[in-house]
């Protein structure tokens, strides 16, 4: 670990602290943190604004006069240092580059307003072979093997930085995809029968028939947002409350609620929609499979974690399946479980999946934990 103290920079080990003195570890030290700089705009994905905040950063590890960034057209996205008279040129030498799939080495001649340079046009490539953008390092000298070399280097760090930024593109597509599913499972479920439910009070309880539509519009809204992919568990409860205002509305007497929430936990992130459908399914296998039942919401504190669960005494399910890894196989409870399992092992890790109680007409517990913080996840 490094760290900075009155303008040196030193090494903490076991052992104590030590100055960096030697040139060579000075020089990897220095090479890793530019390296560490050019990674963060790139792996927000390439283009004009990432190209040029990395190509700074990029230019330093190369140790090249200006350096250029181009997407595989051919198109300039970003550079940084001199480059009058290469820009012209840089575009047809890029395309041949990416068609050929190798290095172009393009010179230009001295002008009256530039000396004469050799840029090396170096294609940018994915571990699949792709093309994902081109890398131009500008010198004012013959480039020799060492700068070849940094070229090769440097273009194959920007194909794994761009690489990783798609796939946190594609992982973040997959979990909108995921809530998307979720919001489906809601429709059929439970708005027909809200709706219906709300028909019902409209001639004898008109003050009940319009408390039960702010409430759905709140559901609603809440339940179909777009803006993020986690939120607070104090948001998620909430509406999980208009939800069972809505079914107790349906089931009268025969839906029993009881919600335990410890304060300390409220704050807590966790993916968005991850508790919805699992009372969901609590009140459809525990209540609607048998015209009356108790359902147990609780949230704790445990600790670095918050303990929340979900039970129901209802009808159960075959722990068989479950101990299978199927979850997919049935329509509607095992899907809802599945999701959300996926979900939470994807945001927190293999330790924090669903882990759930049942038998057949033994009820369903359903229990997760959520840590109470982890870096990168915010609402």
């Amino acid at each position: 670990m490094a760290a900075v103290v009155a303008g040196a920079v030193v090494v903490i080990t076991r052992r104590g602290t030590r100055p960096l003195t030697t040139p060579t570890e000075r020089a990897v030290h220095a090479a890793l943190h530019t390296a560490s700089l050019a990674a963060r705009p790139l792996r927000r994905g390439l283009d004009a604004a990432s190209a040029s905040e990395a190509a700074p950063h990029l230019r330093t590890l190369t140790g090249a006069a200006a350096v250029v960034l181009a997407g595989p057209d051919g198109t300039v996205l970003g550079h940084d240092g001199p480059v009058d008279g290469t820009l012209d040129e840089f575009p047809v030498v890029a395309r041949r580059a990416v068609d050929t799939e190798r290095r172009v080495l393009l010179r230009t001649a001295a002008t009256a307003d530039a000396p004469a340079r050799s840029v090396v046009v170096q294609p940018v490539l994915t571990e699949g072979a792709d093309v994902v953008c081109v890398l131009g390092v500008v010198t004012l000298e013959e480039p020799g093997p060492g700068l070849l070399g940094a070229c090769t280097e440097v273009a194959r760090y920007v194909g794994e930085q761009v690489e990783l930024a798609e796939l946190d593109a594609s992982r973040a597509r997959l979990d909108r995809a995921e809530v998307r599913a979720l919001r489906a499972q809601i429709s059929p479920h439970f708005i027909y029968n809200a709706l219906t439910t709300i028909a019902s009070f409209v001639r004898t309880d008109p003050d009940r028939a319009r408390e039960l539509v702010l409430e759905f519009a709140d559901f609603t809204r809440y339940s179909f947002r777009t803006a993020g992919e986690f939120t607070v568990l104090s948001d998620e409860l909430r509406n999980i409350d208009r939800y069972l205002t809505l079914e107790r509305a349906r089931f009268g007497d025969s839906l029993d609620v009881t919600v335990q929430i410890a304060p300390e936990v409220l704050g807590v992130v966790l993916p968005f929609l991850a508790l919805q459908p699992l009372v969901e399914n609590a009140v459809r296998h525990g209540v609607a499979g048998r015209g009356r039942g108790r359902i147990t919401v609780i949230a704790a504190d445990a600790g670095t974690d918050a303990a929340i669960s979900i039970e129901d005494d209802g009808v159960g399910m075959d722990p068989e399946l479950l101990r299978s890894g199927d979850l997919g196989s049935e329509e509607g409870v095992h899907v809802g479980l599945a999701n959300v399992d996926d979900r939470l092992r994807a945001a927190f890790g293999n330790d924090y999946g669903l882990v759930v109680e049942t038998a057949p007409d033994a009820g369903t517990k359903v229990s997760m934990r959520i840590p109470k913080f982890r870096a990168g996840i915010r609402p």
